[in-house]
């Protein structure tokens, strides 16, 4: 009898430790696979997906730390993944996305021995001369390139007012009807200066800015919105995911219209969310897009 018991006991305890090593091989391809990974969240994030706040599918998420801000989207694009790679598996492609956020004001893309690297100018949502402006350096890496899957980095060491660490990631995952699921990430970390500046301008000129992420409702039963640096870290990385995408809607016009429809693209996509992104009309917009263009093509 006891024979017995210990023989369903031990068969019991193999089949545990089976179970076990399989999910943690499991775990282990995940880690080792970032395919595998992205899989597994498109996965998890089905439903979000389907039903949110931004009319489209795509999902939202940041993170605030005392040393480091960070923001992460999820979305599908209507493009396949060999155009997604062909048009932003290039350096001087992704100078055209980046200068389309409102902060930027130049990029030129450079070949190195160790690399490219992207030098971008950052300043006020307004006209500025370059000297007037800071740069930061990215160096630009593919980190993955399959029919399945890629993934592109972007990362600076310093940046302004007290900022560095940079890390913009691009992850993208090819999905039916020749669509493509995409993951962007957009972080850096901030000293104490850094985050006094941020505080200096979110109680006085930004003190009315928000974010996407809803906190709460207010007394009229409105939605209550996240502010302070956690706000801003979601409307910058909304402002990128937005630019990546006019860049590739832009990408099947003719090549002498294309910066015009990504600027046009670009802007009507923001005024979806005027809560969050509004900062100017069009005409002031592509106005000074045009200006720094322009500028792009002569100053190296």
């Amino acid at each position: 009898m006891h024979k017995r018991v210990w023989s369903s006991a031990l068969s019991c305890l193999r089949w545990l430790l089976l179970i076990c090593a399989a999910a943690a091989a499991g775990v282990a391809l995940a880690e080792s696979d970032p395919g595998a990974t992205l899989h597994a969240k498109y996965a998890s994030l089905e439903e979000q997906l389907q039903r949110n706040q931004f009319g489209r599918p795509l999902v939202l998420d940041s993170v605030e730390t005392p040393n480091r801000l960070k923001g992460d989207i999820y979305a599908i694009v209507e493009y396949p993944l060999d155009a997604v790679n062909t048009g932003l598996n290039n350096p001087d492609h992704w100078c055209d996305v980046m200068l389309l956020h409102i902060n930027t004001k130049y990029c030129h893309a450079l070949a190195q021995p160790a690399g490219a690297i992207l030098r971008v100018n950052i300043g006020k949502k307004t006209p500025e001369e370059l000297a007037d402006t800071e740069r930061i350096e990215f160096n630009y890496s593919v980190a993955a390139a399959t029919s399945e899957y890629v993934q592109i980095r972007l990362n600076a060491k310093d940046g302004p007012l007290g900022t560095s660490d940079y890390h913009i990631q691009l992850e993208t995952m090819a999905l039916p009807n020749a669509k493509t699921f995409l993951h962007l990430t957009y972080s850096y970390a901030m000293n104490f200066s850094a985050r006094l500046a941020m505080q200096t301008y979110l109680g006085t000129i930004g003190s009315s800015k928000v974010g996407f992420t809803v906190i709460g409702k207010r007394a009229d039963g409105q939605p209550n919105y996240v502010g302070g640096v956690r706000g801003m870290v979601e409307r910058n990385t909304m402002r990128y995911f937005l630019a990546i995408d006019s860049f590739l809607g832009a990408a099947s016009a003719a090549p002498a219209a294309q910066f015009e429809k990504r600027l046009q693209d670009w802007f009507t996509a923001v005024e979806r969310y005027p809560r969050q992104l509004h900062e100017m009309d069009r005409e002031q917009y592509l106005q000074m897009k045009r200006a720094e263009y322009l500028r792009q093509q002569t100053e190296r």
